[in-house]
């Protein structure tokens, strides 16, 4: 399994795209190779809650599964992938599936080490939520940037609404994620942040208002994602039952250009849309179509003659 970085070379005139980011400080292709370490959530064991978010395949969670195959073997697999595709020879391990700080700190570092001592790998991207940043994976993920390896903390925030947040049982708060946000740039880490588009109760205003305080609050990257309708959700009932519709393809892409031009150009796009397999998606059907999606937005910044950052003056 693999996830690319952002790295076609015309939509990077007009976004700072991870994979350029990565180009310029390492002077090479660095791709993401997703690895599935067995880990769960708070929100799925009831620490937090029960059932996950609204929005997750629960079908597809087994909590007893356990890893299927080793992180060493997924990096191979995934590198060997990636090569055959583009040709890279430098990646990152992108600790992906669920919460992947939400174990002892023993079992974190074996896990992240496992990764690490992999030569291909220059560091670690690891997924994960605000409120399960225990003591001492800060300190760990420090200390493995300061080895010299790239490692960025990914935060799944989604929206600065709480009341959104309880709408899709999210089960953290905004504040949560603000401190957590704090912490991690304290010590260094650079960090990503997880922003979806389209939940439930909300609208370009609510998504100004949250694009708006992560950045007045400090990131170092930014994800965006369409909110889809995926089998076995409790959002895929809300949708049969006529209670949710998922954006549209135009609207989405307005949508996304607009943020765009209020995001510094300094600020690295790790994604700027998500995709769902066809076996597993409802809706909307674009969200299958990656590229497309991709192109429609370079196409729109173009069309405006604007770039990333461009609402907020010319690049000093």
């Amino acid at each position: 399994m693999t996830e690319s970085v952002l790295a076609n070379r015309t939509l990077a005139t007009v976004v700072h795209t991870f994979g350029t980011d990565l180009h310029r400080r390492w002077g090479l292709r660095v791709h993401k190779v997703a690895i599935d370490a067995g880990f769960t959530c708070p929100n799925r064991d009831g620490a937090r809650g029960k059932g996950g978010c609204t929005f997750c395949n629960n079908e597809s969670f087994s909590p007893n599964e356990g890893i299927k195959d080793s992180v060493r073997v997924q990096l191979e697999r995934g590198k060997a992938v990636i090569r055959r595709r583009t040709g890279a020879t430098r990646f990152l391990a992108y600790f992906q599936a669920y919460s992947n700080t939400y174990d002892s700190l023993d079992r974190l570092r074996w896990l992240y080490d496992q990764a690490l001592e992999d030569p291909d790998v220059l560091g670690l991207s690891i997924g994960t939520r605000p409120d399960c940043i225990a003591p001492g994976v800060l300190e760990l993920l420090a200390s493995y940037q300061a080895q010299g390896k790239e490692i960025w903390l990914e935060l799944g925030l989604q929206s600065a609404f709480d009341e959104t947040l309880v709408r899709v049982n999210r089960g953290h708060t905004a504040q949560e994620y603000f401190e957590a946000a704090q912490a991690a740039r304290s010590m260094g880490l650079k960090l990503c942040t997880h922003l979806i588009l389209g939940l439930p109760g909300e609208g370009p205003q609510e998504w100004r208002e949250t694009l708006r305080q992560v950045l007045e609050s400090g990131t170092d990257g930014l994800k965006f994602h369409p909110l889809h309708v995926v089998k076995g959700s409790l959002l895929a009932a809300q949708w049969k039952r006529g209670e949710y519709a998922p954006l549209d393809l135009e609207t989405y892409v307005n949508v996304v250009a607009d943020l765009l031009e209020t995001v510094p150009p300094e600020i690295a796009m790790h994604r700027l849309t998500g995709t769902a397999s066809a076996d597993v998606l409802l809706a909307p059907a674009w969200c299958e179509w990656k590229w497309k999606v991709l192109n429609a937005i370079e196409t729109e910044l173009r069309r405006r003659g604007t770039r990333q950052g461009a609402a907020l003056g010319p690049v000093q």
